[in-house]
């Protein structure tokens, strides 16, 4: 069974993690979470889950505004060949989040550690960054090194690769 986000505050809490969480409406979309800017200070997420042909599985977190190229992240990542967006069965069973509420908080649900996690350097720029807690009716923000913290407490090892143009 998946974390519920209070299970999510509840590990950031115990790591010593000091976090902040507005909630909201759900936001599925980029487009709609811009309606928050002003409310909420940091760099704002945009979320790719892929796969690539022998079924490797990537989670790559970008600025919200970033553009990456599919045809050729492959590259840059590590994948075999071409990658694909992963399937939303994968995403529960791997994330345990639903299409729409993607987040990088996803890996406290990995516990086999099958996702490699990438984040954008220039995202990893910023002081603070903003991302949803396993669903989209919130966002929380986490200091950058913070985040890092996170992601090596839930067994993963984030690289840290100049993914977006």
């Amino acid at each position: 069974m998946p974390k519920m986000p209070d299970e999510l505050l509840a590990f950031l809490e115990s790591l010593g993690i000091s976090v902040s969480t507005v909630r909201h409406p759900p936001l599925f979309t980029v487009a709609e979470s811009q309606s928050l800017r002003g409310e909420i200070a940091g760099g704002h997420t945009k979320n790719l889950f892929l796969k690539d042909k022998k079924g490797a599985y990537f989670l790559v977190t970008v600025e919200e505004e970033a553009v990456v190229d599919l045809k050729t992240i492959h590259n840059l990542i590590g994948a075999s060949g071409r990658v694909s967006f992963g399937k939303p069965d994968m995403l529960m069973e791997l994330l345990g989040v639903v299409p729409g509420a993607v987040t990088v908080f996803g890996a406290v649900n990995d516990t086999e550690g099958r996702v490699k996690i990438v984040l954008d350097e220039g995202l990893m720029r910023e002081e603070t960054i903003n991302a949803h807690p396993l669903t989209n009716e919130a966002t929380t923000s986490i200091r950058s090194g913070d985040l890092l913290a996170f992601l090596r407490a839930t067994g993963h090892e984030p690289h840290i690769l100049k993914v977006a143009t």
